[in-house]
């Protein structure tokens, strides 16, 4: 009984920093599929923008290849008139969790 209990904590001691890091795999395309979902959005204030020309764009969490950190949110100014920001997002897959860059549209 003894073994099996440190048998168990040898386990899970071993086991827990390969979880801690998300479990990171790289696909095709140099895509980094990430197990562990990303945290809750954080809800930022935003200041007023620097002029009419500005766009907010929103914070996000990234992944650093160990955790995800807040890339806080900024103002940026359309490239073009007319333009329009399309957000990042986290998209799902059976391999995981990915990211797809926010660009201009």
């Amino acid at each position: 009984m003894k073994n099996r209990t440190l048998i168990f904590a040898l386990v899970v001691a071993l086991a827990a920093p390969i979880l801690a890091t998300g479990c990171v795999v790289r696909g095709r395309h140099g895509r980094v599929y990430v197990a562990v979902a990303p945290p809750p959005v954080v809800v930022e204030a935003r200041e007023n923008p620097p002029g009419p020309e500005y766009v907010w764009i929103d914070g996000h969490h990234e992944w650093d290849g160990a955790r995800y950190v807040w890339v806080r949110g900024h103002w940026e100014r359309r490239p073009r008139a007319g333009g329009e920001w399309v957000p990042g997002r986290w998209e799902r897959t059976r391999h995981g969790w990915y990211w797809v860059e926010g660009h201009w549209r």
